[in-house]
This record gives C-alpha cells, sequence and structure tokens, in this order.
C-alpha cells in the first residue's frame, strides 16, 4: 500500500512565510516612501508655512506666479506688494507667497 503526503495540509514553518512575505514587502515599499517623499514634504510645508507667517513690512517675496515685490501692507491672509518701478500695488493672499528674499536676524 502507498501513502500520498498531502503537502497543502500540512502547515509548515515556509507555508507561513510565504503568507508573511507580500505583507512585509508592503510594509518596506511604505517606509521608504514615507521617509523619501511624505516626510520631507511635511518638513518642507512646515518651514514655508512658519515663513509665511514671519512676513513683516519691507519683505521682498516672490510669489507662485512669479511676481517680485516689497510687502507694504500685511492683513490677517492677504499682503498688499509693490511691484515694478511705477510703485504699483497689488494685493495676494498670503499662501501665494512662495518664498522671502529678505534675511532676518533669528533671535
Amino acid at each position: 500500500m502507498v501513502q500520498f503526503l498531502d503537502v497543502a495540509a500540512e502547515p509548515t514553518a515556509m507555508n507561513g512565510l510565504m503568507t508573511f512575505t507580500p505583507l512585509l514587502s508592503l510594509v518596506v515599499v511604505f517606509v521608504i516612501f514615507y521617509f523619501m517623499l511624505i516626510r520631507p514634504q511635511k518638513k518642507r510645508d512646515k518651514e514655508i508655512s512658519k515663513m509665511r507667517s514671519t512676513l513683516q513690512i519691507g519683505d521682498e517675496v516672490v510669489t507662485r506666479g512669479g511676481i517680485i515685490g516689497i510687502v507694504v501692507s500685511i492683513r490677517e491672509d492677504t499682503l498688499i506688494l509693490e511691484t515694478g518701478n511705477e510703485r504699483s500695488k497689488i494685493r495676494i493672499l498670503r499662501g501665494a507667497v512662495e518664498t522671502c528674499n529678505t534675511v532676518h536676524d533669528e533671535a
């Protein structure tokens, strides 16, 4: 009499590892994405929001649209910029400021 072994019916360490491997690879990919994409972007967003909240009158700023101007007035969520030689003034949202070209002393 010949007995056949049913390999699928016997749980082994190899079968447990085979079901755990896709989950482990998914976790590794998520960790890589977090440290290479998500974390640096959050850090950059935090720095930009700090820069926008510490703007002062007289700062030279560049907007997302490429307009360069000097801050003349600051309100809660808007700024008034003076641009060009004719001193034309425009009102922009504080969130439209991309960079501040004025260097401030840190206390």
